[in-house]
């Protein structure tokens, strides 16, 4: 891992990754500060979505070893006190033992629903996620009900989805390991491993029959952002993540659709990312302006969208509760400046500004510091974005109704 001011927190630079976690991926924020604090441009707000495992932030959260989502029940985020963190890691390695585990104590007691503490190895992987890219077995897990590990979501041709596991089935043990109350970064690092060695995992169906499934770890991908032309001159651009190359691909979609395209937004399930790919993605339907303002320990930053934008052709924008962090940014933008008609179900609601900090033995405490909020000042963590126009199952229908009835008549 690159060499880090020890225990200096500071956002990291655009090749590390600013990160909405919403896994806040996971809130991007930067300032000046003590030599701690890089430009101003290269922060990372962090999203509860991407990652490799992650924080164990409540149940109904999610997480894999891709990406993750949640229900965003629950609290707003308290914070935790990084020089206590940070203390407290320092006296366990001093006396021969874990530091990160005393930190993440620490961190678990102060109330910091998204903080969370990586190994070496974890926070590693967890930027490699932020490439699209991975090595696993291709499945999401979450806690459930009695601390249970259950799947949530399969990579489509993946390993686990070459055996037959499904969403819904519960794991049980990896390796011989129970994972049950396990924290979801410990279980997502027994599911990780280099490609091409074994994996055994034991779990329990649908249908209550346990079964094992000996399966091996492969390199996995994601695509971030796909195109798809609709019956009706409707452009729909579905951003899964906004992991590295997502903005610029949103708009690229934007520039290569035809002149008289409306365009459906679909940011249903993103659990976040980058925010400087959100922001960028929101450029590519706003002529500059405001995006998202927040703050880092009380000083307040803004980000602003790159002028030039598409603001003339229809927008509606897909959500649901699965969007999160970078997704809302984008979301709360294009609401508050009314450029889009947003359709769906309330979105997660994680605002939360987290950066990181290195600790004495090498692990990554990932800490919140902030909030952010959109245009109009509207803070989303604990309590997401109210669609303009509710829509359940049928949301997408509704979608290109409402589209339709953005461009008028043919």
């Amino acid at each position: 891992m690159p060499a880090r001011p020890a225990l200096c927190l500071r956002p990291r630079d655009l090749r590390r990754g600013a990160v909405l976690t919403l896994a806040l991926l996971a809130a991007l924020g930067a300032t000046a500060s003590a030599g701690c604090w890089e430009r101003g441009d290269e922060h990372r707000i962090e999203a509860v979505g991407i990652g490799a495992g992650g924080a164990d932030p409540g149940r109904g959260s999610r997480t894999g070893d891709g990406s993750a989502t949640g229900d965003g029940s629950g609290p707003r985020s308290g914070t935790a006190d990084r020089d206590a963190v940070a203390r407290a890691a320092a006296e366990a390695v001093a006396e021969g033992k874990s530091g990160k585990k005393a930190a993440q104590e620490v961190v678990s007691r102060s109330g910091d629903r998204w903080g969370v503490v990586y190994d070496p190895g974890e926070y590693e992987a967890f930027e490699q996620d932020l490439d699209g890219h991975w090595t696993g077995v291709g499945l999401w897990v979450g806690r459930g009900r009695g601390d249970r590990i259950e799947v949530d979501r399969v990579q489509p041709g993946g390993p686990a989805d070459r055996a037959g596991i499904a969403p819904g089935d519960l794991l049980q043990e990896i390796d011989g390991r129970p994972v049950t109350g396990l924290p979801a970064a410990e279980v997502v690092a027994l599911l990780r491993g280099a490609a091409g060695t074994p994996v055994e995992l034991r779990l329990t169906g649908r249908d209550g029959g346990v079964r094992t499934a000996a399966l091996r770890r492969e390199q996995l991908s994601s695509e971030p952002v796909t195109v798809t032309q609709l019956p009706g001159r409707i452009t729909v651009i579905k951003v899964a993540s906004f992991t590295r190359g997502s903005g610029e691909r949103v708009r690229s979609a934007v520039r290569a659709a035809p002149a008289d395209a409306g365009f459906l937004l679909d940011l249903r399930g993103n659990p976040g990312g980058l925010v400087a790919e959100a922001v960028t993605a929101a450029s590519a339907f706003l002529d500059g302006g405001l995006v998202a303002t927040y703050d880092v320990r009380g000083r307040e930053r803004a980000l602003y969208a790159e002028p030039g934008g598409d603001t003339g052709r229809p927008l509606v924008a897909l959500v649901d509760g699965g969007t999160m962090s970078a997704a809302e940014l984008v979301t709360g933008a294009l609401q508050d400046r009314g450029r889009a008609v947003t359709v769906g179900s309330r979105t997660f609601g994680k605002g939360a500004v987290q950066m990181p900090t290195e600790l004495p033995d090498g692990s990554v405490a990932e800490l919140t510091v902030g909030t952010y909020r959109t245009p109009a000042g509207r803070s989303l963590d604990g309590r997401g974005i109210t669609p303009d126009l509710a829509a359940g199952p049928r949301a997408e229908e509704r979608a290109r109704s409402v589209l339709g009835g953005l461009r008028g008549p043919s």
